[in-house]
């Protein structure tokens, strides 16, 4: 019996107007895009037709920006909707594509954050997830009363309780829990309901929800990070993490690094799907690839350019470097950013890049993988990362918005399709099936089954 070909996951990671730091500026780009529904419902729909399994769109409880008044002026992802409040709307105009939505266990509380998902997963007939995040930003603790932002040790640790309480809540009622009876007048168990009473290090929460179990059981878990804390909270929970690799081999490392932590939490690996980012500039041709990348690069403000080199150089007036001359030196990673500093720091030490090639490296992607070619370059490049063990799938992040989502599904998913690396019709209703991953069992259902 042959094995069957492996084939991707595909989400579609949306920031407003596309990745690149000067999209908002490029003629393919909707510029009002962060508060613009009819742009995300094209969006939308464009990620199903193209089969993907889900569109995901990063979040913060505070204003995205590192620089100086010169660069904050010229950003062009300064406003933007609240994540589950859009995916609602979505899931009316959609059927099939999964929504995967951002939110902080630093700044959120868990009781409503539970409310909120479990909802979405009820109005969108399953197709929600929950992108788990501690907050890496360090300017945000003012917006909610607090004195300082928690050291990523105490963010961590609180997240893998919040995590559980969630998952808890979630599990208020049974499966079965509903029956209403017009005839009998009987509309729910009340032995079906559940009492989580929760107390904890970090929280204290009662519950139960007041919403049903979700379509799905519990949201897809999904967490993106690639530092040792971060793992371990995937290990333990998530069903997909989002991770940024430039090379197969450090992307090989990771997965089996990250999938080789599940066993000590009684999980298995195809339980987390490992879902690196991909941003890809596509041409008919090699030569159009190339140069609608240079068109992208000459958008670069200088000033927005050395915003991206902040958070590296904390407290550095880098108004002063040579922009075409290495940086003066070359930090530690700053203590508390996340692990991707270690990745762009060890790229400017290793390959001795410019300030100028240092912020264009970035200015695709922050970092993550940047794939320029025809649809069959790219293609390639994803086949082998998969068919070598660095990955189930990819978030891909269109540079611009809505143009190069446009080309992928129109050039890069049918050569995908053509090797039989990826779906040709979705093959069920919920995010869960189509993602592969199992229904999970409520946590009061398990007693009961060893039970009997």
């Amino acid at each position: 019996m042959t094995t069957p070909q492996r084939q991707l996951r595909l989400g579609a990671f949306i920031m407003p107007t596309g990745h690149h730091i000067a999209a908002w500026r490029h003629p393919g780009a909707q510029a009002d895009a962060g508060v613009n529904i009819d742009h995300y419902i094209a969006l939308a729909q464009t990620a199903e037709r193209g089969l993907f399994d889900q569109v995901f769109v990063a979040d913060s409880p505070g204003v995205w920006h590192k620089g100086d008044k010169e660069s904050f002026s010229r950003q062009g992802r300064v406003s933007h909707f609240e994540p589950v409040t859009l995916w609602a709307a979505l899931s009316a105009v959609t059927k099939h594509i999964g929504f995967v939505a951002t939110a902080s266990t630093t700044y959120e509380d868990p009781f409503l954050l539970a409310r909120k998902f479990a909802s979405l997963d009820h109005i969108s007939k399953g197709r929600a997830a929950w992108n788990v995040v501690t907050t890496s930003a360090e300017d945000v603790y003012g917006n909610f009363g607090y004195e300082a932002h928690p050291d990523p040790a105490t963010r961590y640790e609180k997240a893998h309780e919040f995590v559980d309480v969630v998952k808890g809540l979630w599990d208020s009622f049974d499966d079965d829990a509903f029956t209403r009876d017009k005839a009998s007048g009987v509309a729910f168990d009340p032995d079906k309901l559940h009492t989580l009473n929760h107390i904890g290090k970090h929280l204290k929460v009662k519950g139960p929800l007041n919403i049903e179990r979700p379509p799905q059981g519990h949201p897809v878990i999904v967490q993106a990070g690639s530092s040792e804390d971060g793992k371990e909270l995937a290990a333990a929970s998530a069903e997909a993490i989002f991770t940024a690799w430039t090379s197969l081999a450090e992307a090989k490392a990771f997965y089996q690094d990250v999938k080789g932590r599940l066993a000590k939490y009684g999980r298995r690996p195809e339980q987390l799907l490992v879902l690196p980012g991909i941003s890809t500039v596509i041409g008919r041709t090699e030569e159009e690839a190339q140069a609608k990348w240079a068109e992208l690069q000459a958008l670069i403000h200088p000033s927005v350019g050395l915003a991206t080199l902040v958070p590296f150089w904390p407290g550095e007036d880098l108004t002063k470097w040579n922009l075409d001359a290495p940086p003066p030196y070359i930090p530690e990673p700053p203590k508390g950013i996340n692990s991707r500093a270690h990745v762009v720091l060890e790229l400017a030490r290793r390959d001795k890049l410019t300030v100028r090639q240092l912020y264009e490296y970035l200015a695709g992607a922050r970092g993550h993988w940047v794939v320029i070619g025809t649809p069959q370059t790219i293609a390639d490049k994803m086949q082998e990362w998969l068919e070598n063990g660095a990955c189930d799938g990819f978030n891909v992040m269109p540079p611009v918005l809505p143009q190069s989502l446009n080309e992928f599904v129109d050039l890069v998913v049918p050569e995908l399709q053509k090797r039989g690396l990826f779906r040709t019709a979705y093959e069920g209703t919920t995010l869960r099936e189509n993602l592969g991953l199992e229904r999970p069992a409520s946590r009061y259902a398990v007693p009961l089954a060893k039970a009997a």
